[in-house]
């Protein structure tokens, strides 16, 4: 019989963060829409093709359980009444099938929390989009995937070749038995007892490599101070930190990565600079149109960083810090905004602000779960941010399932309480993807984002053009 690994694996303090953000109207899942050429495989055939493929991501067939007594934080343990046709779905669009319907259906798939009491992701098969394609729409919970992560398992459950050898399901696969109450308190104990000694053992590392360590604290405690100052100058209060329902509207565009590359080899930056920046442009134009004066307004953004190592690509779980990254809607020419950005991130990056975030994350390991909970409603708090961006790299080759190329990979984030908006672009095979999701009532207007977002990219590939063009040949 196969052995189940990650079994009663705690969550980390990041991690579960995500489990106490989430409210009835603040789901914490993220996930992504997924178009592929050709016509759509089977349902069964699908289900078949997925079946095979979850010894590779074993947490796709576990669920939380947590400790009584509040004796640490909860853990993942195998469901032992796991079924895969209560994850997998089947559906199809009215006739035509375009974008605006698949995005109607989006809506509604996001507008639902997980249930918590099961493996905490979906998946469903889209049937006949227009123009011969179909679509793959999958959420996950956030505290069981980030971005990074999440690419890495779609290079698991996907194809790099279109006629790659189908997998046998494992059959021997036999879910643990689920640990009693008693076994769970117990657990919890070993870990608040282990705690002094994992902290042992790093100030014995201090004692054997002084040095070293005294950087790493230098570091983390001015982390900890730009963290601070943060709190000292909080986020405007603009109509995107309102109070939000759990309905969701989503939209989409899309651009090549070769021109990012190119805005940012002409101005010398960095793709995620430009991205802030057509995000800056594109969330100016929509406060204009509210009726907002946008004169002398700085939001902010809330910009994950990936802190995991390459030995633990693939795994599942959280591995990000963040930055509070200023957004110069004040601004009204695009290259003073991306300099003004560039600017301000090169910045941040010296200022250790991603450091202090980890160093929190890290001391979040220790903590109690009530006080672990309220960590985390201030992390997420509109004191900090306006809205999420965040920018994740993709695989720059084709993707396969059942020998369907995918097309289109857009990404889909989550809305925090009394954040109405959240950015998430992705790059996949030259292509980048830029999906919005909104809430329902406050965001009936987000395609005005959508389109921003192309026409903020547009004014500096003209700007790029002009530079180039005076430049001597």
């Amino acid at each position: 019989m196969e052995t189940p690994t990650n079994n009663l694996d705690r969550l980390t303090g990041i991690d579960a963060t995500f489990l106490s953000n989430e409210s009835e109207n603040s789901h914490m899942h993220v996930g992504g829409i997924m178009i592929f050429e050709g016509p759509p495989p089977a349902y069964d055939e699908f289900v078949d093709h997925i079946e095979a493929r979850l010894s590779n991501v074993p947490r796709y067939r576990q669920k939380l359980v947590h400790p009584p007594l509040e004796a640490g934080r909860p853990l993942w343990v195998d469901d032992s009444s796991f079924n895969l046709s209560y994850h997998m779905h089947h559906t199809a669009l009215p006739s035509p099938g375009g974008d605006e319907d698949l995005a109607a259906l989006a809506d509604r798939i996001f507008s639902h929390s997980l249930d918590r009491s099961k493996p905490l992701w979906e998946m469903w098969l889209v049937q006949e989009l227009e123009g011969d394609r179909f679509a793959i729409i999958g959420k996950s919970h956030h505290a069981m995937i980030d971005g990074i992560s999440g690419v890495d398992i779609a290079t698991v459950i996907f194809d790099l070749t279109p006629d790659a050898e189908p997998q046998v399901p494992d059959q021997r696969w036999r879910a643990e038995p689920e640990p009693s109450s008693l076994d769970l308190l117990r657990r919890g104990a070993g870990d608040l007892a282990g705690a002094p000694k994992r902290i042992g053992e790093g100030a014995i590392g201090a004692v054997l490599n002084p040095s070293s360590v005294l950087g790493r604290v230098t570091s983390g405690v001015e982390g900890l101070g730009e963290i601070a100052r943060a709190f000292a100058d909080p986020a405007p209060e603009v109509p995107l930190n309102v109070e939000i329902g759990p309905h969701r509207r989503i939209a989409w565009s899309q651009a090549e990565l070769a021109d990012l590359k190119r805005v940012k080899n002409t101005f010398d930056t960095t793709v995620n600079d430009v991205v802030l920046a057509m995000a800056a442009g594109a969330v100016r134009k929509w406060l204009i149109s509210r009726d907002v004066p946008t004169e002398d307004l700085e939001l902010r953004a809330m910009v994950p960083v990936s802190v995991r190592g390459e030995d633990e690509r693939g795994q599942l779980g959280n591995r990000l810090a963040t930055m509070r990254a200023p957004l110069p809607v004040y601004e009204p020419d695009p290259v003073t905004r991306l300099d003004i950005v560039s600017a301000s991130m090169d910045g941040l990056k010296d200022s250790k602000q991603a450091l202090g975030a980890e160093v929190i994350a890290r001391l979040n390991d220790f903590a109690p779960p009530t006080i672990l909970a309220q960590a985390a409603r201030i992390n997420f708090s509109t004191r900090l941010f306006n809205l999420l961006v965040t920018n994740v790299p993709g695989p720059q080759v084709p993707l396969y399932v059942l020998g369907r190329k995918m097309l289109t990979s857009i990404p889909v984030a989550f809305l925090a309480k009394n954040h109405a908006l959240a950015v998430a672009v992705m790059s996949y095979n030259g292509r980048l993807s830029i999906g919005l999701l909104g809430d329902y009532d406050a965001m009936p207007d987000i395609g005005l984002i959508s389109d921003g977002m192309g026409e903020a990219l547009d004014e500096l590939l003209q700007a790029a053009d002009a530079l180039e063009k005076a430049r001597p040949a």
